[in-house]
């Protein structure tokens, strides 16, 4: 997630509290870390042998994005 697209979404939530921009964009690293770890967990759930290999490899494609 890039600088204007924090901010926009910041803005978009009508997020008014003064806060740093370093601050903000470490809030957003944080947030988006956390969901790339919950969608790879999704993808540990199919990993029932019969998808095994295509769920790993999603599920590392997700946690390789940063």
């Amino acid at each position: 997630m890039n600088r204007d697209t924090v901010i926009a979404l910041a803005r978009e939530a009508a997020f008014y509290t003064p806060v740093r921009e370093g601050e903000l964009m470490r809030f957003a690293a944080l947030v988006a870390a956390h969901e790339r770890e919950e969608c790879a967990k999704v993808c540990d759930e199919y990993n029932d042998g019969r998808y095994a290999n295509t769920a790993d490899l999603c599920a590392a494609a997700i946690r390789g994005r940063a």
